[in-house]
This record gives C-alpha cells, structure tokens and sequence, in this order.
C-alpha cells in the first residue's frame, strides 16, 4: 500500500508537530512493507527512510496555519496536486491543523486532537475572523474525510458531542513518551540532577519544585495553578518553587502570558519563587520532570496531555485537572482536581509535600503506568485506522 503523510506540520514547536514527527517515524519504522511518501513544507529530517516530496510555499505552514496567519488557495493546492501525482492508496493526516484538500475520490483519514476550539471557542480563537477561517477548515476536511483519528476516549467523545462525526468513524490511537524520559538511577543521582536545574532556572540548589509544562493558552489555565501555588506560600514557609516550562512565544496561537506574568509580579513571594524556564529541549526537560515534586497540569481539556506520560515516565507523579484525557492517561499515578477550584490545587500539591508515603507510592505507580503507552503502539493503531479507509477489496489487494 502506498500511503502519504501529511508532514508540513514537522517543523512545528507545539504538539501538533511532535505528533506528527514521532507517529510518522514509527509507522515507517513498522516494516510493514507499506511505501511512505512523506509531504513538506521544506526540506525534512535525514535518515526517514521514506519517499519526499518538498511542495514550496510562499509561507511556512508553521507560520500561516495559526490563528494570525492565513494559507494561499495556491499553496493549498500546490500540496494538492502533489498528492494527487503520487499516486497514493490513502492520505493521512496527523493533525487537521496543517490540513489541504485531498485529491477527489482519494481515501483519507484525518486526524482531530481535540475539540478544544469548538468547546472553548473564546479562550482559543478571540478573533472572530480567526474563528471563522478554523472552523471553515475544520467544515472542509469533514466533509472530504473517509474516517477520522484521534487521541484518547476523551477527546473521541469531545469530537462526537461538539463536532457531530459519528463516532463509528472515528479511531483512537495514543502517544508515548522518547527514551530520554526515564527517572534517575540512584538517589545521588537524584542530588545531582535537582541542583543542576536549580542552577540552570535560579533556585536554590536542593530546593522543591512543582514544574508545569506546556503552552499558555487561556485554556491552559495556568493563571489558576499560579494562584493555587500562591495560597500554598502563603500556608508554608519552606522554600518550595514553581518552574513553568513552555515556549513563551506565542507563534500565532492565542496565549495570556502577559496575565500571568502580571499575577506573578503582584505577589512578591510569586516573583520570588516562580520561574519561567522558557522552552527546554528534551535532555533539559527529563531532568526537570525527574526532580519535580510533580507536574501539575490545569488545563479545562486536554486531548491527551503528552506532558503527563513524559512526567511518568520519569517517575514523577501527575497532579491534573479532573477534565479532558487526562484521568484517562494518568490513571493511578496522581492526584486530580476541579480545574476551576483554585483551593483544590492547592490542596493536592499540599497533600503531596506532606507525605511522602503517597509520593514515593504515586512514583512507582507512574512508572508502571508510562510502560502502558509507547509510540510503537501509537503507529500500530494508527495504521489500522489507515486501513480501514481503503474499500474492503482494496484492503485485501494492499495486504
């Protein structure tokens, strides 16, 4: 079977473009002895054992698919008519972000994350003429998709309840976490680690943190988990932190990191004891995860919350929203809360300073837990799901 993939979302610094590289790497690296013809933007990775095709565009896909930016008709259809010269079985897209009309009568499967913009319109897309072009791309590739994919049970229900796809259609797959996420081999090691993160952000060197790491989108709901930890501070006078990791650059997506930042300067314990780690490359960021107290996710959704099982699998425990995907990954390896009770945050990172019983426990549950989840699984469903496009003769000839 000769599949394409929809690669211009590569290059992209959020999930969409972390799905994308790592699913579509380890559907190549199924030797299913299927043939892959990968589409970008520009020029993409070495080493893809697969076949390339670079459409040019007047603009990087990573700079016009975002709530500010916008895609020529040209430059959809330049990808278009390169797909349609592949002469592929089937198409699949790993995020409807980066979506362009497939070729007609062309099998497709695209995939939906979540139904965060359709759920939370305001706190995604405040502009209405952003709002607008989303939701007529979203319109567009329902209407040319053979079946949809997605990325957990939640955001499946999510897609059925807020974008009315019939959930026959729709496959779930998963994601995983890379091999660099792994917890430190020995308590010394564990020493070592702490006081080099504490020396790369600015805290004490032995000093306990609680790390956030993701975007700072409304829907986030990072300003919360600010005010959470400001009423733990308030309640302690051990020197405990908050580092919170992410790209502070918006990239065109809708963010409210100047709320936050405003929050924390109007607390002189917050500017004295949160830090802004900016974006960490994923060596930096095993060993934040790996000498956290916990990560603390507060978004309102989560379609899965990668974050969550790189934390895990570092042996970290998981203090999360009781919403979304969430409960779903974490299972029994943290503590849950309402998103919207700022006490309730409080509350579990309280819990855990105090025991350290259920620290030690939720850890060695979060290891258990992360074994469950891998990018090879991921590919694997994700190839189904492919599969199941194709007409049942069709499917049957490409076997």
């Amino acid at each position: 079977m000769r599949i394409g993939i929809d690669a211009s979302a590569w290059h992209n610094g959020r999930g969409f473009g972390r799905f994308t590289r790592e699913l579509a790497t380890a559907l190549v690296e199924l030797g299913t002895g299927h043939s892959f013809v990968f589409f970008f933007d520009r020029d993409g990775p070495e080493g893809l054992d697969a076949e390339r095709v670079v459409v040019h565009q007047s603009k990087a896909v990573t700079e016009a698919a975002v709530a500010g930016g916008s895609r020529s008709a040209r430059d959809l259809l330049r990808f278009t008519a390169a797909a349609y010269r592949a002469r592929l079985d089937v198409l699949f897209y790993p995020a409807v972000y980066s979506w362009f009309p497939c070729p007609p009568g062309l099998p497709n499967l695209v995939t939906f994350h979540d139904a965060i913009p359709e759920r939370f319109p305001a706190l995604v897309f405040p502009q209405l003429g952003a709002r607008t072009m989303w939701n007529l791309k979203v319109r567009l590739a329902r209407l040319q998709a053979t079946r949809f994919l997605t990325v957990s049970r939640s955001a499946k229900e999510e897609i059925v309840r807020h974008l009315g796809v019939e959930p026959e259609l729709i496959d779930v797959t998963t994601e995983g976490p890379k091999a660099v996420f792994r917890p430190v081999s020995s308590k010394a090691d564990a020493e070592r680690v702490r006081a080099e993160v504490g020396a790369r952000y600015g805290m004490p060197a032995h000093a306990r943190y609680f790390t956030y790491v993701g975007g700072f989108a409304p829907h986030k709901n990072v300003v919360a988990l600010v005010r959470a930890f400001a009423a733990l501070k308030a309640a302690r006078r051990d020197d405990v932190h908050l580092l919170l990791v992410g790209d502070l650059a918006s990239h065109g997506f809708h963010s409210n990191i100047d709320e936050i930042r405003q929050c924390i300067a109007d607390d002189p314990a917050l500017a004295a004891s949160v830090r802004f780690a900016g974006f960490a490359e994923d060596a930096w960021l095993a060993k934040i995860y790996a000498s956290a107290v916990a990560l603390v996710m507060p978004s309102f959704s989560e379609g899965f919350g990668l974050p969550a099982i790189e934390a895990l699998a570092c042996g970290t425990p998981v203090l999360a929203s009781a919403q979304g995907a969430l409960p779903e990954v974490v299972g029994d390896a943290g503590l849950f809360f309402n998103p919207d009770r700022v006490d309730e945050i409080t509350a579990c990172m309280q819990r855990l300073l105090e025991n350290g019983d259920l620290g030690r426990d939720l850890a060695q549950k979060a290891i258990r837990r992360a074994r469950e989840f891998s990018w090879n699984r991921g590919a694997r469903l994700a190839l189904d799901a492919i599969e199941r496009c194709l007409p049942a003769a069709r499917r049957a000839i490409a076997h």
